[in-house]
């Protein structure tokens, strides 16, 4: 491979990770992070997680741009994106085994009452008679490449599963759900992964009117993204009774301020975004895969479709 001019814009800490993986996998490739890159002009493969409103625009000659993660929200909202580059996203199982275990654990602290027996233990109170299980209906919102291979692990554990996506998906065991059966397939479910892509049609989709539209008592995982859900509207279908509880990775300001009611409240459970991480090592292995399919003038894999935002 002729030597290219790689651009790292993100986080400090995040981008550390990600030279120490090139040094792994590539180590004859230069990679500058962020205030190294002095030429921005220079750079041709651009790598980028959670930038900053105007940094993309020096980039004038960038050949392909990557998102080092699952989502390209960041960057779709930008309007400083370079016009006519492709744009791919890290698909990687690790990310999907991280994520699909996370998805089972939150299902299974619900299916199992996990939270009265903390409070039993608590108090003192060995209840052995009390039912130790619920009776659970689990339906994935989205079924992407993270949607689809939770579903299938949860059906795998016996459990009734269905999924909804926008368009029509056949996925064997699984009663899916597409385009305007939205409806049917939230009153089918008492347990709601939500595990869209964040776009313009999935902002604010988790609200009281979705949640009314669940059986009473239902229980939401959120391990999409933030600005999915209104964390107004959680708070008062948990208040109500309408959601039994939540469990969720993501908010809509991150770091969640310490203010918010999230932190103290009984029915929730929050973890910080780290429902799944991407692992750099595969990361950098399929970014230097899919440079080389480039410049043979083959298909991208993981291209983002910039009509559908994912």
């Amino acid at each position: 491979m002729k030597d290219i001019s790689i651009g790292l814009v993100t986080p400090a800490a995040i981008g550390r990770r990600w030279l120490d993986a090139f040094k792994r996998v590539a180590p004859h490739l230069k990679v500058l992070l962020n205030d190294e890159i002095t030429d921005p002009g220079a750079i041709e493969l651009l790598l980028v997680w959670k930038h900053q409103k105007g940094v993309l625009a020096p980039f004038e000659n960038v050949k392909l741009l990557y998102s080092l993660g699952a989502g390209v929200d960041h960057l779709l909202a930008d309007p400083d994106l370079p016009k006519n580059v492709p744009i791919c996203r890290i698909v990687d199982p690790l990310l999907s085994f991280s994520m699909s275990n996370y998805i089972i654990y939150a299902v299974l602290e619900f299916q199992r009452r996990m939270d009265k027996y903390r409070k039993d233990q608590q108090t003192g109170t060995w209840d052995h008679y009390a039912p130790p299980e619920r009776t659970i209906h689990i339906g994935v919102l989205g079924l992407g490449y993270l949607g689809q291979d939770a579903a299938c692990k949860l059906t795998g554990l016996g459990f009734d599963v269905s999924g909804y996506s926008l368009s029509p998906k056949n996925i064997p065991n699984i009663n899916c759900y597409h385009g305007a059966q939205l409806d049917s397939f939230l009153t089918a479910v008492n347990v709601l992964v939500c595990t869209v892509p964040y776009t313009k049609k999935t902002h604010a989709l988790l609200n009281q009117s979705l949640f009314n539209k669940l059986p009473k008592g239902s229980y939401l995982i959120n391990v999409a993204r933030g600005k999915v859900q209104v964390a107004s509207d959680i708070l008062a279908a948990l208040d109500s009774g309408q959601l039994a509880g939540a469990f969720l990775d993501v908010f809509e300001t991150e770091p969640l301020p310490s203010d918010s009611p999230f932190w103290q409240h009984p029915k929730v459970n929050i973890t910080p975004h780290i429902a799944s991480i991407t692992n750099p090592e595969a990361g950098v292995q399929q970014i230097m895969a899919n440079w080389q399919r480039l410049q043979q003038r083959k298909p991208l894999d993981n291209q983002v479709n910039l009509q559908k935002g994912y």
